[in-house]
C-alpha cells in the first residue's frame, strides 16, 4: 500500500497565523483568555487550547469587563469592535489578512452607495463577519438558483466579493449569471490563493490515487468542498480523525491518497498516515 500526500495540505497562513497568535496570548496572561466563537472549525485543536485556558463563547455578552477576547481568523461584524471598545474589553484580532481585505472593500464600497453581494453560505462565520461590514444588508448567495429568486434593483450600483472558501467554478458560473442581469456592477474575486492551491491539488492527486481520505472538521466550508472535489473522482473518506478509519475499508485499495482542510493540525494528519502505513 502506498501513500501519496497533496501538496497543500493542514493548516494555511490566515489559520497558522491566528493559531500562533492565540498561543502566545495564553503563554503570557494568568487569567484565562476569551474567545468569540470556536477558533477553529477542529474540536480537537480547540480542546488544546481550552485545556490551556481558552474560555470559548458565544457572545460579547458573557464576557466580563475589562478582559480579552480573541477575534479569530474569520473574522467578525463592525459592530463586534464597537461593543467590545464600549465594555473596555481588549481584543486580539487574528481575522486573516485575506478575510480583512474583504471587510474593507465591502465597508468602502457600502459607504460610496453601493450594494454589496457576497457569494457564499450565509450561515458561515466568515460570510456573517463579511455582512456586518456593510450594514447587515448584503445579499448573499450560496448557489446558482438562488439568483433567480431575488429581485435586483437595476437603478443600483452593485460589489460583488466572495467568500475566501468558495468553489472557484461556483463563483465564476455565478458571476457569468449576475453579468447578464446587471448593468452596473464591479467584481472583486476575493477566494484566498491558497484555497484554489488546495483545492487543485486535492483534484490533482485523485487522480493519481485509487481512494482518496480528506481529514477536516465536519462544519469547516473549505473541507467539506475538499470532500466534494475528490469524490466525484474516486471513492472518498471524510474523517476528523483516524479513529474514523478501519482496515477493513482501505485494505483493498493499493494507492491512497491524503489531503486536509485549512483547520487541520499536522499532528492529526500525522496520526492519519501513521495509521494507513500501520495496514
Amino acid at each position: 500500500m502506498k501513500v501519496k500526500i497533496s501538496k497543500n495540505a493542514g493548516f494555511c497562513f490566515g489559520v497558522k497565523r491566528a493559531m500562533n497568535m492565540a498561543w502566545n496570548e495564553l503563554e503570557q496572561r494568568d487569567s484565562g483568555v476569551y474567545a468569540l466563537g470556536p477558533l477553529i472549525h477542529n474540536k480537537q485543536a480547540v480542546s488544546k487550547y481550552e485545556e490551556k485556558g481558552l474560555k470559548t463563547v458565544d457572545n460579547l455578552n458573557e464576557i466580563p469587563s475589562n478582559e480579552s477576547v480573541i477575534i479569530r481568523s474569520h473574522g467578525v461584524g463592525e459592530s463586534v469592535y464597537t461593543k467590545s471598545e464600549s465594555k473596555e474589553i481588549t481584543i486580539i484580532d487574528t481575522t486573516c489578512p485575506f478575510v480583512k481585505k474583504i471587510h474593507n472593500l465591502a465597508k468602502d464600497y457600502s459607504d460610496k452607495g453601493y450594494k454589496i453581494i457576497v457569494i457564499g453560505d450565509k450561515n458561515h462565520p466568515e460570510v456573517i463577519g463579511i455582512n456586518g461590514w456593510c450594514k447587515e444588508d448584503a445579499i448573499i448567495i450560496k448557489t446558482l438558483n438562488e439568483i433567480d429568486d431575488i429581485d435586483f434593483d437595476l437603478n443600483k450600483k452593485y460589489c460583488v466579493v466572495s467568500q475566501t472558501t468558495i468553489n472557484p467554478e461556483l463563483y465564476n458560473s455565478i458571476v457569468d449569471k449576475l453579468s447578464k442581469i446587471l448593468d452596473d456592477v464591479i467584481y472583486k474575486n476575493t477566494i484566498c490563493s491558497a484555497t484554489k492551491e488546495r483545492q487543485q491539488s486535492a483534484r490533482e492527486l485523485s487522480n493519481e490515487v485509487d481512494c482518496m481520505i480528506v481529514i477536516g472538521g465536519k462544519h469547516s466550508s473549505n473541507t467539506q468542498k475538499l470532500v466534494d472535489i475528490c469524490k466525484d473522482i474516486v471513492p472518498t473518506f471524510a474523517i476528523e480523525t483516524k479513529d474514523e478509519l478501519n482496515k477493513e475499508d482501505l485494505g483493498k485499495y493499493n494507492v491512497i491518497g491524503v489531503t486536509a482542510g485549512a483547520s487541520t493540525p499536522d499532528w492529526i494528519i500525522s496520526q492519519v498516515i501513521d495509521f494507513i502505513q500501520s495496514i
